[in-house]
């Protein structure tokens, strides 16, 4: 279990979002983390002592002034004797409190207290979220190296929509498992391309492809997770920015190309955006309309820029570079020779036949490389972007 031996304070302070911690601390105790947790006022308003305590399998924290808790267990030793602190959820008023070292509860003294990590994970209605005093207190406790995790976007429980939900209880067990796992690219750099490219035909159309980002995007999460500053640049897709990924959105082959020698030099670059091959020779300037006489029409092409290869063969080339091949025939054959022929130093190819992987959560993979290749089961992308990495790690480490 990733967390095994961890202690987590889990604060847990008011708003709707608070019946969520009963998920996280289950969770959290999946990973084999150990949970204690602190309740505030506004908290106990939605989710109960009884719950969490049995849940965690601990005593829940309350009050300040208890002569009890504070004789057994104070609010400084419930700080320094957690290696983190997660804030979930977490208020505006608390965030407030924090950013101005106030502390007229167990929940803000304790963090006032600590002297280890904290994370927090905000919950609150849009507009409150946008407000300049909330992203000012925000930005402040950023600038002090508290962790904000979230908030993420989508439907509140007010009825509204926009940024300002809770995260879900299983990315936020991610999060805690990336915090405390092994960092061996701490150091490094590292830039991911990812999804599809959009060439355009007129004003309205582009020619595309099915590519979805997402395994790009897992690359680009794992690279963090290890430690690795990471940019990622990416075509055209519905996925929201990674969490502590600096992210660069393009929509073009020709921008992606410039934008991934802007982010040169790098120790590290990975290839798994679906580039489009060719790009209309010219681009209409109006709507191409169809005529009722008019039974087809024809379109020239031509060869967009072979960004591997590029950056590949570039003077400031990064120590590995890693392409993907995309096939739907003789994969592997077909991955060797991409290998050769773009100066790459591994190629993951995938069978993409009948329109397989693009969209999907799963993928199946062969490493290809000069010294052979290594069929991986099929996995999750998230488990193909965790090997990916670990053998990015053995080798440059």
């Amino acid at each position: 279990m990733t967390l095994n031996g961890k202690q987590i304070l889990l604060i847990v302070s008011g708003g709707i979002a608070a019946y969520k911690a009963a998920v996280l601390v289950r969770r959290l105790k999946e990973a084999g983390a150990s949970v204690v947790p602190v309740l505030t006022k506004g908290g106990a308003q939605f989710i109960t002592p009884l719950t969490l305590s049995a849940l965690a399998e601990n005593p829940v924290y309350e009050d300040l002034f208890s002569l009890k808790d504070e004789a057994e267990m104070g609010h400084i030793r419930l700080a320094r004797e957690a290696d983190l602190i997660l804030v979930a959820p977490i208020s505006a008023d608390l965030i407030g409190k924090m950013a101005n070292g106030l502390a007229d509860d167990l929940a803000s003294t304790t963090v006032l207290a600590a002297d280890g990590p904290v994370a927090i994970a905000p919950s609150m209605n849009p507009v409150m979220w946008a407000n300049p005093a909330t992203q000012a207190n925000v930005a402040t406790l950023m600038q002090r190296g508290v962790h904000v995790w979230g908030p993420a976007d989508g439907d509140m429980a007010c009825g509204e929509m926009g940024t300002g939900r809770f995260e879900e209880p299983e990315d936020l067990v991610a999060r805690a498992e990336a915090f405390f796992a092994p960092k061996p690219l701490a150091g490094k750099t590292a830039l991911v391309t990812s999804g599809p490219t959009h060439e355009p035909l007129d004003p309205v159309r582009v020619m595309a492809n099915r590519s979805s980002g997402q395994q790009g995007q897992a690359i680009a999460r794992a690279l963090s997770a290890a430690g690795a500053d990471v940019t990622l640049i990416t075509g055209p897709v519905s996925l929201p920015e990674p969490f502590g990924v600096r992210t660069v959105r393009v929509e073009t082959a020709d921008e992606m190309l410039a934008a991934t020698q802007r982010a040169l030099p790098a120790d590290i670059a990975v290839f798994a955006a679906a580039v489009a091959d060719w790009k209309p020779k010219t681009t209409a300037s109006e709507k191409l309309k169809k005529t009722a006489n008019e039974a087809e029409m024809s379109v020239s092409f031509t060869k967009n820029p072979d960004i591997l290869a590029t950056i590949a063969s570039a003077e400031n080339r990064p120590a590995l570079v890693v392409g993907f091949a995309a096939e739907t025939e003789n994969v592997v054959e077909n991955a060797r020779a991409k290998l050769s022929r773009k100066r790459a130093d591994w190629i993951l190819a995938n069978n993409v036949s009948q329109g397989a992987v693009f969209g999907e959560d799963s993928n199946t993979v062969t490493l290809v490389s000069a010294k052979g290749t290594e069929p991986w089961p099929k996995l999750t992308k998230d488990q193909v972007a965790a090997r990916l990495v670990q053998r990015v790690a053995e080798t440059l480490t």
